[in-house]
């Protein structure tokens, strides 16, 4: 598989389904690359963690969590050891995001203190430190040396969290729209900065910062994608995806942040050159339906897509 080079238009255009894996038992809740490693994790309805090589398009191992299920997941910066939510007894055990060792099989650590689902999870790109945004309202730092959690923030709505490339900074996005950003060392003072994203009142179910931190990358539960400037809060662009039935998509940059991704409810996968103005490049049939997990690999000419229970690569059609 290539290595990330320079993307244009035509290297968009071309990608297409390199493998497929069908054998899920359950719908994809979730997905994440590791940083440095070639490597995928997926989180299912079946309560599997499943663990993929993307150089050779092979699932490596699966483990599975059936007392607590498998909901959202990421990697540490272990490439064998991932933090991955509860999805099960919640409010029995408080048990809602553990700290797991794919290599062995071994839960290293329990992080108890939400008391609903947890719908965001994102870890530092710097240090140990990880967040989580839950159904309580409640946004919570952590500590992957420490059980205890670090911090708390109450916020209206639904919490979508999100670290910067550095980890000098952290996004939050609550009810009606508003992002607030935090610096990571100091956040016990406020936001330091306030976004609206004006006209639209649906919560942010994802957000993502571009690698080179210049801007940030939204997707709400109406399927609407916004791409905000990270300074100074301006929205750069928008699109409104097709509406999905009981099923919010998902959207990426590209490495390089000249292009993004999106799912849709009409079952393509969109894509957009943002490098200037703004303008559609492909609507790539995505031949399983709605994708609601979609990320484009950290090193890699490579993105992947998952919609119910089945999960697809994605490469350049003449990548051997």
């Amino acid at each position: 598989m290539s290595k990330f080079s320079e993307l244009n238009d035509d290297i968009i255009l071309s990608m297409s389904i390199g493998a497929v894996f069908s054998d899920f038992g359950g719908k994809i809740n979730s997905l994440d690359f590791h940083r440095s490693a070639d490597l995928l994790v997926t989180a299912s309805d079946d309560d599997s963690v499943r663990f993929y090589d993307i150089t050779s398009a092979k699932l490596v191992k699966t483990t599975y969590h059936k007392k607590h299920g498998a909901d959202r997941i990421c990697f540490t910066h272990h490439p064998s050891s991932v933090i991955c939510s509860s999805l099960y007894d919640l409010e029995a055990n408080g048990e809602s995001l553990r700290y797991l060792s794919l290599y062995d099989n071994r839960c290293l650590r329990f992080f108890k203190g939400h008391k609903d689902r947890v719908v965001s999870l994102c870890m530092s790109p710097v240090n140990d430190s990880f967040m989580s945004g839950s159904l309580d309202h409640s946004v919570r730092m952590w500590d992957l040396r420490v059980n205890a959690c670090q911090g708390i923030l109450h916020l209206r709505g639904r919490p979508t969290v999100a670290y910067d490339q550095q980890g000098l900074v952290f996004a939050v996005a609550m009810e009606g729209g508003a992002i607030k950003l935090f610096d990571s060392r100091s956040y016990d003072k406020g936001p330091f900065d306030t976004f609206l994203v004006g006209g639209d009142t649906a919560e942010v179910c994802d957000i993502k910062f571009s690698n080179d931190g210049k801007s940030v990358l939204l997707s709400t539960t109406n399927n609407n994608v916004y791409i905000l400037d990270a300074y100074n809060g301006e929205k750069k662009c928008g699109f409104n995806m097709d509406a999905s039935a009981n099923a919010t998509t998902e959207a990426t940059f590209t490495p390089d942040g000249q292009y993004v991704l999106s799912g849709s409810g009409d079952g393509h996968i969109h894509a957009w050159n943002i490098s200037d103005e703004p303008n559609k490049v492909a609507a790539l049939e995505s031949h399983i339906g709605v994708p609601t997990c979609l990320k484009w690999a950290p090193r890699r000419l490579m993105f992947v897509a998952a919609a119910a229970s089945l999960l697809t690569f994605w490469i350049p059609k003449d990548t051997p």
